[in-house]
């Protein structure tokens, strides 16, 4: 994979590394849990059709400033500076895990934003029938098995990179972990099912078959609350980070959707 062009754009005064590659209409990609330490298949397949823009959240690999973010509307004040400072502006967006959560927020905040909107199984509800795994309460080293079908997957997109001194890269992923904790924890419940008739977009929902994180049938909740035209799909073979799992059949799907 060739590298993807970086500039970084300021949210509360620090710096937040985006990422761009690819041509054509921008779409705009927000990561899910551990961020994005390293471009992925998922985006090179989405940038072989599409300018694929890629913002580092707050906390995140490539970005500072979420200690600075103690509420949910806090989080969304962030996600609106950060994407609107990337060049967001009526443009499609996909959302991914803690991704999914702000991009599903940004659309209800500001409609007008968001033209289109895929969620790859966002946080953000609850349903206590199927309460969403606490993943700040696991054991040491058993997160890829619980996010992916594939842990290997996880495994490689969270090593450190090239020139990266072990120590400090587990810190960066640390406070990766802090970041997504601060916006989800306990029960990755920010009351978007109050705000959900606000999406007026068209909004995919896609969801990885082996969840183990999230149910799968979170997805018919989300899908019952959004105001715009819905469709949900499930993707084979994928656990809570499908893009990640399955990089061609997420693509395809979303690339499908935004056709």
């Amino acid at each position: 994979m060739s590298e993807p062009a970086e500039r970084s754009v300021t949210v509360n005064g620090i710096a937040c590394r985006v990422w761009e590659k690819g041509r054509g209409e921008t779409l705009f990609y927000l990561a899910g849990i551990g961020g994005l330490p390293r471009w992925t298949p998922f985006l090179d397949r989405l940038a072989e059709r599409r300018r694929v823009v890629a913002p580092s959240l707050p906390g995140f690999p490539g970005a500072g400033g979420h200690d600075r973010l103690d509420t949910p509307l806090d989080w969304l004040s962030a996600a609106l500076d950060l994407v609107e400072g990337a060049g967001l502006a009526g443009g499609d967006v996909v959302g991914a895990s803690v991704g999914g959560t702000l991009a599903a927020e940004i659309a209800a905040a500001s409609p007008a934003l968001v033209r289109r909107l895929v969620l790859i199984a966002p946080f953000g509800l609850y349903d206590k029938a199927a309460p969403p795994l606490d993943l700040w309460a696991q054991k040491p080293g058993t997160l890829p098995s619980l996010l992916c079908a594939e842990p290997q997957r996880y495994t490689d997109l969270t090593a450190p990179p090239d020139g990266a001194a072990a120590a400090e890269w587990a810190i960066t992923m640390t406070r990766a972990s802090e970041a997504a904790a601060r916006l989800l924890w306990p029960l990755g419940d920010t009351r978007l099912a109050r705000r959900l008739h606000r999406i007026r977009c068209p909004t995919t929902i896609l969801w990885g078959a082996e969840d183990k994180v999230l149910s799968p049938r979170y997805a018919e909740r989300w899908a019952s609350g959004i105001a715009g035209k819905t469709t949900v799909a499930t993707i084979p073979g994928a656990g809570h980070l499908a893009d990640l799992d399955q990089p061609a059949r997420a693509a395809e799907a979303v690339l499908t959707t935004l056709a």
